[in-house]
């Protein structure tokens, strides 16, 4: 190779880019109304996703570049042709996920109205109607990560890269380039992010200094997009750190073979104790979200508990004769929001080496010396599948139950205060743990998974 300073420092290269391409992006953005002429609301979804629109396409055009720039080589001419089509694959696989998530929590399109429609008939038929969506709701974004791990890999593998054998070595580094490609646009995604908290505390500010309902109604539609924003850079997260894992997962298993010198190429989880691993690592996801979402339930309960004490202590507080004590129902939240996700974030660091370590001694007492890594891989690999599944799931129906709730709100099926509504409320008490709590956390337990893995694999042998 004749330059491999390009090769490392490529991905710096492409996040800068990204960083300028988004800027771009984001002052691309303009509306497109008169202040001075009572127009009809513009829709804040269509012009966030045409600047959208201009990072993606510069996205491709920079990502482009910077392969002829820094992945040519001599010895693979063409290489970098295969490696910016695995970059293209990733801004894909992301402009996908953002249409995904888009459809399945935005009121304007079938899902969320059907949620909402199932709100008529009680509480329980929108719990069982927004569960469903939620499951529903993982099946396209698998079929597009599937299709990108298998396409980046094999361009990767056909890019002409060998090693000092003459064997293909570029399969690995082409999902790895699919991974920047997606990323390729973080900034842009990460600021439609933003925009959600400052839409809803936005209305939040309007309702409580009782503006007028006509403001409240533009702060609505603000804070129904916000929720959708919110649900398509969640999905974005989830997808970037299944790509990210399966790397994470591959350089795991060269560790392990490198510290053990010994083979170490596939894992067989018809070994009774690598298929016991598998399920471990998959009951992990469903522990840690079920500790993390009872977290908000019991916080939750303190705040009520709070609340009704001030209510019956100062009862002036309710025609604006006394101000509450807010800085109480802060602080419980504040102190719970750390003592809470202490259990979460101990079964997270200390599963993978218990289970490591006891499958080790047990690996020693019958002749198998990597046992204990071979069950912490298939550990982490189940780990990662459900908790993609289970992200989808969680932040998706969140998202949607929020914008159901919403799309009430503007008038529909009865408006504020009528029985669909009720039931709407109930179904977005039940959504936010699971959009803003246990969803978001779990990419970040993917990741942390992989990452005390590969760390700690020599104490697995």
């Amino acid at each position: 190779m004749d330059h491999p300073s390009g090769f490392i420092l490529f991905p710096l290269v492409v996040h800068s880019f990204d960083l300028v391409i988004s800027s771009v992006g984001i002052l691309s953005i303009r509306g497109t109304r008169d202040s001075g002429l009572i127009s009809p609301i513009e829709d804040p979804m269509a012009i966030m996703q045409k600047g959208y629109s201009i990072t993606i396409l510069l996205a491709v055009v920079t990502f482009g570049v910077s392969t002829r720039w820094l992945l040519y080589t001599e010895q693979a001419p063409s290489a970098w042709l295969n490696f910016a089509l695995c970059g293209l694959v990733g801004i894909i696989t992301a402009y996908a996920f953002v249409w995904i998530s888009k459809y399945y929590t935005d009121y304007k399109h079938e899902p969320v109205r059907l949620l909402a429609l199932s709100s008529s008939t009680g509480h329980g038929t929108n719990i069982i109607a927004g569960v469903s969506l939620g499951l529903e709701s993982t099946a396209l974004p698998v079929l597009v990560i599937s299709v990108a791990i298998i396409s980046a890999f094999w361009l990767g593998h056909t890019s002409g890269l060998v090693d000092e054998s003459g064997n293909p070595t570029g399969g690995l580094f082409g999902t790895a380039v699919a991974t920047m490609g997606m990323l390729s646009t973080a900034a842009y995604v990460l600021t439609m992010d933003m925009f959600g908290p400052i839409a809803d505390n936005a209305g939040g500010i309007v309702e409580m200094s009782q503006q007028p309902e006509s403001v409240r109604e533009i702060t609505d539609i603000l804070d129904a997009v916000g929720n959708t924003t919110k649900a398509t850079t969640k999905g974005f997260a989830i997808g970037s750190a299944a790509l990210a894992s399966f790397l994470l997962f591959s350089a795991y298993m060269d560790e392990v073979a490198a510290f053990a010198q010994l083979p170490f190429k596939e894992v067989d989880i018809a070994i009774p104790e690598v298929f016991v691993g598998g399920l471990l690592g998959s009951m992990l996801i469903f522990l840690f979200s079920a500790w993390a979402c009872s977290a908000v339930g019991r916080t939750a309960q303190e705040v009520v508990n709070e609340v009704r004490r001030q209510f019956i202590e100062r009862p002036g507080i309710m025609d604006y004769n006394e101000k509450p004590d807010y800085g109480r129902c802060v602080a419980i939240v504040a102190s719970a929001s750390l003592r809470e996700m202490i259990r979460p974030g101990a079964l997270a660091i200390i599963s993978p080496m218990a289970v490591g370590i006891i499958f080790r001694m047990l690996g020693h007492a019958t002749g198998q010396p990597l046992l204990g890594a071979k069950v912490v891989a298939a550990m982490l690999m189940f780990a990662t599948v459900a908790g993609i599944l289970m992200a989808l799931f969680l932040n998706t129906a969140g998202g949607a139950w929020d914008n159901a709730k919403k799309y009430i709100e503007t008038g529909a099926l009865g408006g504020k205060g009528s029985e669909s509504h009720k039931a709407a409320v109930t179904g977005d008490t039940v959504g936010d743990p699971f959009k803003d709590t246990a969803g978001p956390s779990i990419h970040v337990l993917i990741k942390m998974l992989a990452t005390i893995t590969l760390v700690m694999a020599p104490i697995f042998l």
